[in-house]
């Protein structure tokens, strides 16, 4: 969603930015693009519910490779010796001295471990502008098209929450976005976050106070709670793990019945506890899992999702759990 050509410059620009207001310009030029995405969003799945969430990722994805830019200074640095013109000179030295800041910011934004590190809702906490900016974009669509006469749903998902207070003080921050939109008093919006913390689920009661919706992040979920790296597992030692039996099946396409499973349950009767109306779903991998998707619709959850390629499966495995 930011990475295309279009935006991803400006996105840079944004990141590299020191102070709220230079962050808040860029981001203005990133909503009317934003806006553009989610119209075409709600445009796609007129009369059903779409849920999108914020801005997950951390910052340093969109950022070049830093060795890229080491060798760019390095390369540049070698022209020097070789140009005799002054402006030629002064161009380069210029050139060299921004790919220094873009180096130092890159530095900066560098993590021991970034699944754990600054992202999600860590990122709406600290510049609460960026998620500003994208739910004035959300609601501003949905109110375009609402205009046309087709039924929106929107539904925001606030990510990676483990604490109910990270909810609520953006719950209340981004609510106040969300009405001082004009005509947004006809919009149907929620909001609601991603579980896919641990602590999430063993604390769901208390995050449920300020949700809507949840949605099984089980990803991530599984990678918090087995301490496995998805990447790293399916690379290493996940296949000698399956051939020695230590686990049934591979927890990231199948969840992890005794484990992962006992802690989506919990949330669910947790979560339920604290707000009857919870609609609770599922988003990862294993939502397209036949076993998986048994597996929820005896726990209560309301839906599950999938990649599209595995949507025949997943409506078959729905409707016969359901039988």
């Amino acid at each position: 969603m930011f990475l295309g050509e279009d935006r991803i410059e400006i996105m840079r620009a944004m990141i590299m930015s020191k102070t709220s207001e230079d962050r808040k310009f860029y981001l203005s030029k990133l909503l009317p693009m934003q806006i553009s995405d989610f119209t075409d969003f709600f445009k796609t799945m007129e009369g059903y519910p779409v849920i999108i969430r914020l801005l997950d990722p951390p910052l340093h994805e969109f950022l070049p490779d830093k060795e890229e830019i080491m060798n760019e200074i390095f390369t540049m640095k070698l022209k020097l010796s070789g140009i005799r013109d002054l402006k030629e000179i002064d161009d380069v030295v210029s050139a060299i001295s921004e790919k220094n800041k873009i180096y130092h910011v890159i530095k900066s934004l560098e993590e021991f471990n970034p699944m754990l590190g600054f992202r999600g809702c860590r990122l709406g906490i600290s510049y609460p502008e960026i998620y500003e900016m994208q739910v004035n974009a959300i609601i501003k669509a949905a109110i375009n098209v609402s205009a046309e006469g087709k039924r929106i749903f929107p539904e925001i998902m606030i990510p990676l929450v483990g604490e109910s207070r990270e909810l609520e003080i953006l719950r209340e921050r981004l609510e106040i976005v969300a009405k001082g939109v004009n005509g947004s008093d006809k919009i149907a919006y929620k909001f609601g976050t991603m579980i896919e913390i641990p602590r999430a689920c063993i604390t769901a009661d208390k995050i449920a106070k300020f949700a809507d919706f949840f949605s099984f992040g089980t990803n991530d979920l599984t990678q918090m709670t087995f301490g496995y790296s998805r990447d790293d597992a399916e690379g290493k030692f996940m296949s000698k793990y399956l051939d020695n039996k230590i686990l049934p099946g591979d927890p990231f396409r199948t969840v992890d019945f005794e484990g992962v499973g006992e802690l989506m349950k919990m949330a669910v009767e947790k979560g339920r506890k604290g707000k009857k109306t919870l609609e609770i779903g599922i988003c990862g991998e294993q939502g397209g899992d036949p076993e998986t998707i048994e597996f929820c619709h005896k726990i209560g959850l309301n839906y599950v999702s999938a990649s599209p390629y595995r949507i025949p499966v997943a409506r078959l495995s729905a409707a016969r759990a359901a039988i």
